[in-house]
């Protein structure tokens, strides 16, 4: 039986208040048994970001030269390493019960890549895993970085979606994820297929996706959809 989970869509959102409103969706689901579960779909305004496997080094500059091109840095209690947000690109923040998927996080990091690799399916690209590594790539572009975090059994954080970014910001200031060059690269759903797409139209392809991998029925909060 599908689970409940209350769809919001956010855009030019600073990550600080992303941030703010997970922890406010955790403690709502944590602490009510009959709460739905939350997604909220952002386009952040330009963050770089450094989870707790990260200590800084794959950071190729100083946090005040990301400031001087309006990019903000933080770092950040999700899984993984550095990576870029920002315009053009769908940061996904599932407020789950870990419970729904057998408690079993790592499990829940998979069914996350594969929301993705049925996007990207939808499309006519056969998204993959690469061993030892996070996110669901197209050959050796990675097209979705993933990155969780959990608390009270509720998960935050999550994955995201390259719809048409500035590619160049993922490797003008860092490694991405700490994955050099000679390991791959960072794609796109537009560098990919060649052709522009916007993230108004990849919005309702990538809940569909959500809702199918993760057992979920989703309503979407009036008002809130571009």
């Amino acid at each position: 039986m599908p689970h409940p989970a209350v769809v919001t869509v956010h855009r030019d959102l600073a990550y600080t208040d992303g941030i703010a409103m997970q922890k406010d969706l955790v403690t709502r689901v944590a602490s009510d048994a009959d709460s739905p579960g939350a997604i909220l779909f952002v386009e952040h305004r330009p963050v770089i970001t450094c989870g707790r496997s990260g200590d800084g080094s794959n950071l190729l500059v100083q946090p005040e030269a990301l400031a001087a091109d309006g990019i903000e840095y933080h770092q950040t209690n999700r899984g993984g390493d550095v990576t870029y947000h920002g315009p053009g690109q769908w940061t996904v923040y599932p407020i789950l019960r870990l419970a729904w998927y057998d408690k079993n996080l790592h499990g829940y990091l998979r069914l996350l890549e594969e929301c993705v690799i049925h996007f990207l399916k939808r499309y006519g690209l056969e998204g993959t895993r690469r061993p030892g590594l996070t996110g669901a790539w197209v050959g050796t572009g990675k097209v979705a970085a993933v990155g969780v975090a959990v608390s009270r059994w509720v998960t935050w954080h999550g994955i995201a979606v390259n719809i048409n970014p500035d590619l160049s910001r993922f490797t003008r200031y860092m490694h991405p994820c700490g994955i050099q060059s000679s390991e791959g690269g960072v794609a796109s759903l537009t560098s990919l297929l060649g052709t522009p797409h916007s993230m108004e139209e990849t919005l309702t392809p990538l809940m569909e996706s959500m809702a199918e991998v993760l057992s979920l029925e989703l309503s979407v909060q009036d008002g809130l959809v571009p």
